[in-house]
């Protein structure tokens, strides 16, 4: 399998001309940004971005997936991280960290963070992102209780339905939603960790771009 190489920047990963290629067309969408964040930038948000990045190349999405953490710019990735990736077929190697910024969040349509922490971090920021910041696991949650985008929803009312009923206060207490930091875990929870993030991305690409 072909290496999907993650940099240090958010790349757009554009749509290529289907014609001939025998995929099924997906539902219509104008170009989208989604960011990532955790709090160090160097594992879980790095592999949510990699996993979605391949997932809408695979359906030849034009999409922008980009990833911040709340700490400092700068870092590579975990080496555990790199090796789980690269096993994957996804080489992380030249991922750097970025600091999230309020320019991040004003541009993107939609915003993942890996715990609530996250999600509030991005509110204290802009509020006006809270709209459209979930966590990765509240999304899928959410998103299935209220069913796949329409062939001809805009990704942001889908995002408004899977957002009705939500408070800021919701994200005082519970963490049911969280996806832990395995930094200073064993390797296990490393792989753990990246099978429960892949199995979400893959959930949400199923969710925002079913294939009717």
């Amino acid at each position: 399998m072909p290496l999907v190489e993650i940099g240090p920047s958010d790349c757009r990963t554009e749509a290529f001309a289907a014609q001939g290629s025998g995929a099924p067309e997906p539902h219509y969408n104008r170009p989208i940004e989604i960011l990532t964040v955790c709090t160090g930038n160097v594992c879980r948000s790095p592999m949510a971005e990699a996993f979605l990045r391949r997932d809408v190349a695979a359906l030849e999405l034009d999409v922008t997936v980009g990833s911040a953490g709340t700490l400092r710019d700068g870092l590579a990735a975990a080496e555990e991280v790199v090796e789980i990736m690269d096993k994957r077929g996804i080489d992380v190697e030249r991922h750097r960290s970025r600091l999230m910024t309020p320019d991040m969040l004003v541009s993107a349509d939609l915003i993942l963070g890996m715990t609530r922490d996250h999600v509030r971090e991005a509110a204290l920021l802009d509020f006006d992102c809270f709209a459209r910041s979930f966590t990765l696991k509240e999304l899928v949650r959410r998103g299935g209780a209220v069913g796949p985008r329409h062939r001809d929803e805009p990704v942001a009312a889908w995002i408004k339905r899977a957002s009705d009923g939500r408070e800021p206060r919701d994200y005082l207490f519970a963490d049911d939603d969280d996806i832990e930091d395995p930094i200073g875990r064993r390797f296990s929870f490393f792989k753990r960790t990246a099978t429960e993030i892949e199995d979400l991305t893959t959930a949400l690409v199923g969710l925002l771009w079913p294939i009717m």
